[in-house]
């Protein structure tokens, strides 16, 4: 028998306001009434669930908090049923605060510039057609399992210097740790040390053979004191480039194409003017931002006018704030041509995503090579679209008819 014990199953909510839980079935299926019945009640809401949780509802909040380091901590970033002791570099620097948090990230920067990525772009771009290659003769597919989960695992994996064909090996990974680690720490933990294994090995090879890749580049840094990095840090930053640069992005391209299939309307103004789709992936993101962050309350304080106290979590929810109306006129609609978009998607405050212009050239080129090649799909009506729970919101199954089967 094993020791671990297994995790407690969560009851159904039946109250948004006083008992949200972002892992319910139903948050999980159609969040967005869910943000707005909350976001009607109170700027900030509070659950007993997940040993105490926080939510803000509006831009106004969540930039609040996302700017207050001294109240709250990046040490935990994904709201759990359990808080077990904090791991020192866990994902530098995104669970890193001030003043650790500033040089972790300024490290970094470099391999994400706007140039370093179009030097990627033509990689970027076999990748989608050597994907579409594989199911454009079938007439249908599943456009998550199929297409938009390879495109960010093959493009990290290709700047860590990693085999591309290990990408189902991390695909689980971040379930385990994004998804099934919520409530079962077992799993995380397995995760971790399993990642950090593989990563270890490859570190090994570079010591006798380096490599120019974003592995070498972090075995080279060095500390704001000029000291090589810790191996936690290394470790830590690594896991972090894998986790945060596969699945965010695989959910916001298939978000993309569920809503172009459903909104034929978008897709052929897209095919018409492809110029306009660099500010479409921007209401795209808007809209379906797939990402929500947690900080920790260190210190208590008060939030648009709602206190908050020390020991609890706060469920950062990017993607409620780009809904919020005060922040966006029709914050309910997709606007393809959106001018005015100051939108979260990508966090707010010092732990803006580093890897922005990565997920920013990948959208772009996963839209625009799958338009000019199948520029007639839909939802298959005999399958199902499912989405992902927690942390990272996308889909999971995205069953389409292509073309002529349509």
């Amino acid at each position: 028998m094993s020791d671990v014990s297994q995790p407690a199953a969560h009851p159904p909510v039946t109250d948004w306001v006083h008992d949200f839980d972002h892992t319910d079935p139903q948050w999980t299926e159609d969040p967005f009434p869910i943000w707005e019945e909350l976001r009607a009640a109170s700027p900030v809401v509070h659950t007993e669930r997940f040993l105490g949780c926080y939510m803000p509802t509006t831009y106004e909040a969540v930039r609040e908090i996302a700017n207050d380091s001294e109240h709250f901590s990046s040490r935990r970033i994904i709201v759990r049923d359990v808080r077990p002791e904090v791991a020192r570099n866990a994902a530098p620097p995104i669970t890193s605060d001030p003043p650790v948090h500033k040089p972790a990230k300024q490290l970094l920067l470099p391999p994400f510039t706007p140039d370093a990525m179009k030097k990627l772009e033509p990689r970027m771009r076999a990748i989608c057609n050597e994907l579409i290659d594989g199911f454009i003769a079938d007439g249908k597919v599943d456009a998550a399992a199929r297409y938009s989960k390879y495109i960010p695992v093959q493009a990290i994996a290709h700047m860590l210097g990693i085999p591309e064909g290990d990408s189902d090996l991390f695909i689980n990974w971040i379930h385990m740790i994004l998804e099934l680690g919520i409530k079962d720490e077992s799993k995380l933990l397995q995760a971790v040390q399993e990642m950090s294994a593989y990563f270890r090995t490859h570190i090994e090879e570079r010591r006798t053979k380096p490599t120019d890749d974003l592995i070498s580049y972090l075995m080279n840094a060095k500390d704001k004191e000029g000291n090589p990095l810790e191996e936690s840090h290394v470790l830590g930053s690594l896991r972090l480039l894998l986790i945060a640069g596969i699945d965010t992005t695989w959910s916001a391209i298939g978000s993309s194409l569920w809503h172009l299939a459903k909104t034929p309307a978008d897709r052929e103004r897209l095919i018409a003017e492809p110029g306009l789709i660099p500010t479409a992936v921007e209401e795209l993101l808007r809209a379906y931002s797939p990402v929500t962050m947690a900080r920790e309350v260190v210190k208590e304080t008060t939030i648009s006018g709602c206190p908050v106290k020390a020991g609890n979590m706060v469920l950062l929810s990017f993607p409620a704030a780009n809904r919020d109306p005060r922040m966006f006129p029709d914050a309910d609609k997709v606007v393809i041509d959106r001018r005015e978009n100051r939108h979260a998607a990508f966090g707010l405050g010092i732990h803006r995503c580093v890897g922005s212009n990565l997920a920013r050239m990948e959208m772009q080129v996963a839209l625009e090579e799958w338009l000019k090649r199948i520029p007639n799909f839909a939802l298959d009506p005999a399958g199902t679209v499912t989405w992902s729970q927690g942390t990272v919101r996308g889909p999971r199954q995205l069953p389409f008819l292509l073309g002529k089967a349509m």
